[in-house]
């Protein structure tokens, strides 16, 4: 699985229209794309301005290509974007999904190399 992270600039006034706003357009796009397995949407108010983030999970590169096109690094915008975003990142990060775990699942144990080097001895 691959994580696709975005992440956005605006202001503080701005931020609830702009939520609305990704709603009504990238994350419409990203639920109707074959091989999409969601999206956490977070946001950071620091003074006068809002982050925010948008972390999309896809079954394989070949489903990003679907929503990004042949080149899947460069960031999808829509019209509006620029009246609400204060720079256009070109790039967004992919990241091989290592582990998942829901929020009732326990990760499994990592062993403790030191704890098994004494017990060997």
């Amino acid at each position: 699985m691959i994580a696709r992270v975005w992440r956005g600039i605006t202001l503080k006034e701005k931020a609830d229209d702009y939520l609305a706003y990704l709603n009504e357009t990238g994350l419409k796009d990203y639920a109707k794309t074959p091989g999409n397995r969601g999206v956490t949407v977070l946001r950071r108010i620091q003074g006068e301005h809002c982050e925010v983030m948008l972390i999309s999970l896809w079954e394989s590169m070949d489903a990003v290509r679907a929503f990004a096109g042949e080149n899947p690094e460069r960031s999808v915008y829509y019209p509006e974007d620029e009246h609400f975003l204060l720079q256009m990142e070109p790039l967004v990060r992919h990241y091989e999904v290592a582990e998942q775990f829901g929020a009732h699942e326990v990760p499994p144990p990592v062993a403790d190399e030191k704890a098994a080097t004494k017990k060997r001895k």
